[in-house]
């Protein structure tokens, strides 16, 4: 899969070749083109930004020079689907990176200072993404992070093909809690549950783990499952014990 990814800053982006997503671009299951818009600037001095029209602080990025950045990742890459990251954005998902793993290439415009021009948004740009509600300095932050939670999701991407599907959100739940040598840490011990080699009673351990820990820590994604007879089982055993008197 081919990411094009438009920004002023493209040393940034040196982060992505080291462990899961660097493997992935050496084995040639990705690749990762860098585009900056300083190389399409309107003038000699490299200028990509302006006052805004009314008035108020900051710049703006200039239409001109991200359009032609555009254009030039759409030529080199054809069809591929242009993100904008601006915590104004549809919440970025798991479910969207499923999504998103299934195309042949992406194009990313990581936006800095106040902004891009709005025109730019209507002419240039398919999708508008937040991977949160908070400000950053710029996309390319966001435009990692999208990145990083396509390439876990492509085949030969990861050392286990079970790790994608047990990640938290696969399954709109929170993951299970884990745990490794050593037995027993700070007087904490590993449930003796995983010690016993029953996986059928492991398993309904760890899905109820994570119905449980969703039930705690996301009772937002819980209200959104649709559980199965199992799961409200699991799921009502848990919260009885957790909420019994001691």
């Amino acid at each position: 899969m081919r990411f094009d990814v438009i920004s002023l800053f493209p040393a940034m982006f040196a982060a992505l070749q080291h462990g899961i997503t660097g493997r992935a671009f050496t084995q040639g299951l990705a690749e990762l083109v860098l585009w900056n818009p300083r190389d399409y600037a309107i003038n000699a001095h490299g200028q990509v930004d302006d006052r805004p029209y009314g008035g108020g602080p900051g710049m703006l990025m200039r239409y001109e020079p991200l359009a032609a950045a555009i254009q030039a990742a759409r030529s080199a890459a054809p069809g591929g689907q242009v993100l904008y990251l601006s915590p104004q954005g549809e919440p970025f998902t798991q479910n969207a990176a499923r999504q998103f793993a299934q195309c042949d290439s992406l194009i990313l415009l990581a936006g800095r200072y106040e902004g891009i021009d709005e025109r730019l948004l209507t002419t240039q740009v398919d999708t508008v993404w937040s991977v949160g509600d908070y400000v950053v300095s710029g996309g390319e932050l966001p435009a990692m992070l999208i990145i990083d939670s396509i390439i876990r999701l492509l085949p030969g991407a990861l050392g286990h093909t079970e790790s994608a599907r047990q990640d938290s959100f696969s399954t709109e739940l929170l993951d299970h809690p884990h745990y490794t040598r050593p037995a027993v840490i700070a007087d904490q011990a590993v449930p003796d549950i995983l010690l016993s080699g029953d996986h059928a009673r492991i398993r309904r351990w760890r899905l109820q783990q994570a119905l449980g820990r969703t039930w705690q820590q996301r009772p937002d994604l819980i209200q959104q499952c649709t559980l199965s007879d199992e799961e409200q089982t699991l799921l009502a055993e848990f919260i009885s014990n957790t909420t019994k008197s001691p």
